[in-house]
């Protein structure tokens, strides 16, 4: 169970917008499929979070764009949870390119636990809060 876990992925020819790069909405999708990873990795699926009727929503995205990804670049997103709060979490990310590690992008994603059938914010339950090490890590 890795406290920073690392998503790879190859930009594809669709995340290429019309100026030769990968657009700003693929960046988010990378982001949400490695903290969906990250959270599998730590024995936290979604289908767990279903059967429990809680889990993570997206409150707020940061994205700092330093450079572009084009077609066919592997990237790593590495990703970890910098903060765990009463009903949040702030999860970081980097973005890079593998083969040079070019530092592409920096993020952070501040999650709220909510209750599924209500919406409302609830406590992140102590087995969660216990299954994601707090990184201390820029």
């Amino acid at each position: 169970m890795p406290n920073v876990f690392e998503y790879s992925h190859v930009v594809g020819p669709q995340e290429i917008d019309e100026l030769g790069h990968a657009n700003n909405v693929a960046y988010v999708a990378w982001l949400q499929a490695a903290a969906v990873a990250h959270s599998a990795a730590q024995g936290w699926p979604g289908p767990r979070y279903l059967a429990r009727g809680q889990g993570w929503l997206v409150r707020e995205h940061t994205i700092e764009y330093l450079q572009p990804a084009v077609a066919g670049d592997q990237v790593v997103v590495e990703t970890w949870v910098a903060t765990m709060e009463r009903v949040t979490s702030l999860r970081r990310y980097r973005v890079y390119r593998r083969p040079d590690r070019q530092l592409l992008a920096r993020a952070e994603t501040r999650w709220v636990f909510v209750d599924y059938a209500s919406g409302k914010p609830r406590r992140i339950p102590a087995e969660i809060v216990q299954s994601f090490p707090v990184v201390a890590r820029d």
